[in-house]
């Protein structure tokens, strides 16, 4: 009962995550530049993501630019692109595969199919988590790095967004998720090793007893 209760959270952190990587994965501020100026009127706020460029207005007016050409990208914002997909799609994988090996449901066959349907699953959140952990730590990088450069003038420094802490937590609960799901298939196998079926031993007592009672017969 346990197990399957952890199994469950597990579950409900991993939704968590899929839907975190694909909001991350679609925001458009993944880094962000408020350019104050003299007037408090006019400033701007400029918001740079993976798949569009937006600025909004303090009066209110809001523009996108969507991002055409891949070639012409930063190799970070490519790399971005493509782990960022993968990550989504591994989630969706294992919510599915999970789905049909969790103890709580009725699918999947007998126990060793799903104690193998919920390893796999947990393998693809784990590789999903990872996925999604590494473009938001190399694009957290760049960010810093031109942040703290000296030759690149304020105007065309940037902040970590709201998308890369999204990615950040969302990555932490897939690994989670998967790390519980892996381990509590493992403890199941290995304590089936540890402790085997008994064998029922039949007593010979009553076919003693019976080969000791024709013996006086003979008497």
């Amino acid at each position: 009962m346990a197990s399957a209760s952890l199994q469950f959270f597990a579950f409900i952190l991993a939704l968590f995550g899929a839907f975190g990587d694909i909001t991350a994965t679609l925001l458009p501020n993944w880094k962000v530049n408020a350019d104050v100026g003299s007037n408090i009127i006019t400033a701007i706020t400029q918001m740079q993501g993976l798949w569009m460029d937006c600025t909004w207005y303090s009066t209110g007016m809001f523009s996108c630019t969507l991002k055409y050409s891949v070639l012409s990208l930063p190799i970070y914002i490519q790399a971005a692109r493509t782990t960022m997909v993968l990550s989504c799609i591994l989630s969706a994988f294992g919510i599915c595969i999970t789905t049909v090996g969790m103890k709580c449901t009725k699918l999947g066959g007998d126990t060793d199919s799903k104690s193998h349907a919920c390893f796999a699953g947990g393998v693809c959140f784990i590789l999903a988590g990872i996925s999604g952990l590494v473009p938001t730590s190399w694009y957290t990088r760049e960010i810093i790095s031109n942040f703290l450069d000296q030759t690149i003038p304020e105007s065309s420094k940037h902040e970590p967004g709201g998308a890369v802490y999204t990615g950040f937590i969302s990555a932490g609960f897939l690994l989670i998720a998967g790390v519980i799901f892996c381990t509590s298939c493992f403890k199941k196998q290995q304590g089936a090793r540890i402790y085997p079926p008994k064998q029922h031993d039949f007593p010979c007592t009553e076919q003693e007893s019976n080969a000791g009672y024709n013996l006086k017969d003979y008497v």
